[in-house]
């Protein structure tokens, strides 16, 4: 893992903090403190940022690549709760309260990630009440997404989660295409398995069915392309 400090005024850690909504309303002296308190981490693909039970030093903001937050089930079967990228950050609530972190956080592919250290982040707090207002709309927004998973998982069959699952990925990672809405994501078919909280076995089937009904095409084992939307949403 590297680890650096961002020295410079106009590097590709400026485009970090411009992009993040937290710092939407500052002007281009407040970007540049910010750019001050930014260190660099690096991480490979597979490689683990976080382990449930750590403390949490900072808020982790995304430059690049794909991360996934998790946890384990009480069967040790993991459970993604949500795939983070470019421009999203995570940590928030350690900053809200200093408490051990209830999650995993691993890199799905390789990641760069700006991290503010908790007490420069505290002292930003201070000083700009937007930043405290953009803090608890993306902490209400990460539960509202929660509580839609964990009431799919317990009242939606394997279906209904499958296709909610690609609707939301598709959201967040999809391009409009010609042949319909692609997405090139670093997700296994055990990923999505740990998703929707099916087997491997199951995804790869329901997958394969819906590409039967022309609904969605599979290229390879990274990209899929939703052609029919509205069908799909039918599913659900």
């Amino acid at each position: 893992m590297d680890i650096k400090h961002c020295e410079c005024n106009n590097c590709p850690h400026e485009l970090c903090a411009r992009k993040v909504p937290l710092f939407a309303s500052f002007n281009r002296e407040e970007l540049n403190n910010v750019l001050q308190l930014i260190k660099r981490k690096s991480y490979k693909k597979g490689e683990i940022i976080f382990l449930q039970g750590s403390v949490s030093d900072g808020l982790y903001i995304i430059n690049s690549g794909k991360i996934k937050i998790f946890k384990y089930t009480r069967e040790g079967k993991e459970q993604i709760l949500y795939i983070l990228s470019e421009g999203d950050f995570f940590g928030e609530l350690s900053l809200l309260k200093a408490d051990e972190v209830n999650f995993n956080v691993e890199a799905i592919e390789p990641v760069n990630i700006c991290l503010i250290e908790r007490k420069d982040f505290e002292n930003m707090i201070i000083s700009s009440h937007d930043i405290t207002i953009k803090l608890l709309e993306a902490v209400s927004s990460r539960l509202t997404k929660l509580e839609t998973l964990v009431q799919s998982l317990g009242t939606k069959d394997v279906e209904a989660r499958i296709a909610q699952m690609l609707i939301d990925l598709a959201n967040e990672f999809g391009d409009n295409k010609k042949e319909g809405i692609e997405m090139s994501i670093p997700l296994t078919r055990e990923d999505m398995a740990n998703f929707t909280g099916v087997t491997r076995e199951t995804i790869s089937r329901k997958l394969s069915a819906l590409q039967e009904e022309k609904i969605i095409k599979l290229v390879g084992n990274k990209k899929i392309i939703i052609i029919d939307i509205n069908a799909l949403k039918l599913y659900t």
